[in-house]
């Protein structure tokens, strides 16, 4: 099991949800324009789908169920291979199905390291995972629904004003507790 000090991936996890946010609440067009780009944006699905393989294969790597010992290798090559394969042979929507993969696995770290924590303002986190779960699986298998919800969402500089306002407090509410509950 691998997990990071919940005080760390809180700040960091809280920063990098407030930071674009907040550029988004003070400059919607901005914001909107980049935004309605991403789903087809295939340089960045190329590095989300290939972090997410590497960061899969290194998973892999840590486990220690004997069953799987002898397999290791040929599962690396596998995993490898369909995480490549997929960047190659389904660009469509390729960052979606790229973002998707990292939020799994970012649900994976978040829940590992709350663990640790004896606090239960570690259930904001967790619960933060679990979402990234049912969206991460939700984009994966119709990953057209983030380009639906982020023409609605960036409909009008105003509805754009709100919604990035709302996720920067929560991002910054995170990384507050990140500073202070979880040291």
């Amino acid at each position: 099991m691998f997990s990071l000090n919940l005080s760390t991936l809180a700040i960091g996890l809280g920063l990098l949800h407030a930071v674009p946010n907040i550029y988004g609440a003070l400059k919607p067009a901005g914001f909107a324009a980049a935004a309605r780009k991403f789903p087809r944006y295939t340089p960045i699905g190329y590095a989300l789908m290939l972090a997410a393989t590497a960061w899969f294969v290194y998973y892999v790597s840590l486990e220690t169920v004997s069953d799987f010992a002898h397999m290791k290798r040929f599962l690396y090559v596998f995993f490898a291979a369909v995480g490549i394969g997929a960047a190659i042979f389904v660009r469509d929507f390729l960052p979606v199905r790229g973002l998707a993969c990292i939020l799994l696995l970012l649900a994976k770290l978040v829940t590992d390291s709350a663990r640790m924590v004896e606090t239960d303002w570690r259930l904001v986190l967790v619960t933060w995972a679990y979402v990234w779960v049912f969206v991460g699986m939700w984009f994966t298998i119709s990953p057209w629904r983030l380009r639906d919800i982020i023409d609605w969402s960036t409909a009008s500089e105003q509805r754009t004003r709100l919604l990035c306002g709302l996720r920067a407090a929560f991002g910054l509410f995170v990384a507050v507790l990140g500073f202070t509950v979880f040291k």
